[in-house]
């Protein structure tokens, strides 16, 4: 297999490698990375041998003779270049925003919905990030229980913002001035993560609400969400409220979430054990717990999930769909 990174030196791109260097069922793979004009010609690590960015161009796609491509590139450069890609044969995995509501792509979390990739299909959508980690626990309580309404609340790490956003907080924990974000990152919280709608809501809420109904396959699901980007480096936690559509007990909650593939419980409240950033980062699953009823409503239901939003969130879930798209696992 002949495998394309886009976008291999940004924080997703360099995640993407380190999984990829991991993991056995890539170990005899050609790969070839890409980045922009500036890095061009830098070497990078990867299995003992020194790789040479390639700069992205139409003309450097052709001549790699690619067989898949995952893409770690920002929403406007995936639409000029995944095209270009999936034209010469290239099965695309892409992490941007840019195809992700396309009615003729599938947007896929692995452990979800890969039946809805069909032959054919040269262009795959990986979720948003707080979308991904907040489905997987969703998923075997829509298929058990039935879901009427989703409240989303996001406490999002810096991370989602790349490079930039890390930067905001470690300098700005320093006195310095941010550079990303529109006011202090550091000791603060921000309620607005990516631009503001029309409707007031900002397009990061709106991902997860038109995500989730297309990944769980009900347009009729009443969702709604408030992103914050927290002053964290990695993970990212959400608390959702659910309202089901059966009644269930807690018991037979933490059953079918403790069966789902993917996820870990940590839910002793008695103990202190609860999921928290620090720990999940740099771990594979989604870590749910704080799993209690809302008092408030007929058959409502908290959960308080974390992941690591630059591993699982985004390029360790390309990673699985290439995995599953090429019979390698």
């Amino acid at each position: 297999m002949k495998l394309g990174i886009f976008g291999a030196t940004g924080l997703v791109g360099q995640s993407m490698l380190k999984i990829l260097e991991d993991r056995p069922t890539f170990k005899d793979v050609d790969l070839v990375l890409f980045a922009s004009a500036r890095s061009a010609g830098k070497v990078v690590s990867y299995r003992g041998k020194d790789l040479v960015i390639e700069e992205l161009s139409e003309e450097n796609i052709k001549k790699a003779q690619l067989d898949y491509a995952l893409s770690a590139l920002d929403a406007s450069l995936a639409a000029e270049f995944l095209p270009i890609a999936a034209r010469e044969g290239v099965i695309c995995i892409d992490n941007s925003s840019n195809f992700r509501m396309d009615e003729d792509k599938p947007l896929v979390v692995p452990e979800i919905n890969l039946a809805s990739i069909k032959e054919g299909d040269k262009i795959i959508a990986s979720p948003n990030c707080s979308t991904i980690q907040s489905v997987i626990p969703l998923k075997p309580i829509y298929d058990h229980f039935g879901i009427k309404r989703i409240i989303y609340t996001t406490y999002q790490a810096t991370s989602g913002s790349g490079v930039g956003g890390l930067r905001d907080l470690e300098e700005g924990a320093k006195g310095e001035e941010p550079t990303t974000y529109p006011y202090p990152i550091a000791y603060n919280l921000l309620p607005h993560i990516d631009s503001f709608l029309d409707n007031g809501y900002t397009k990061e809420e709106m991902k997860m609400i038109n995500e989730t109904r297309k990944i769980l396959g009900d347009d009729s699901l009443a969702i709604t969400a408030t992103a914050v980007r927290v002053p964290v480096k990695y993970s990212h936690a959400v608390a959702i409220n659910v309202e089901t559509e059966k009644p269930f007990s807690l018991e037979e909650v933490r059953k079918v979430l403790e069966d789902f593939e993917g996820i870990i419980l940590e839910d002793d409240p008695t103990k202190n054990i609860y999921p928290m950033p620090l720990n999940v980062a740099g771990k594979d699953e989604v870590y749910v717990g704080r799993i209690r009823r809302d008092e408030s409503i007929e058959n409502g239901l908290n959960l308080w999930c974390v992941a690591d939003n630059t591993r699982k969130g985004a390029a360790l879930n390309t990673i699985q769909i290439l995995e599953k798209v090429a019979k390698l696992a």
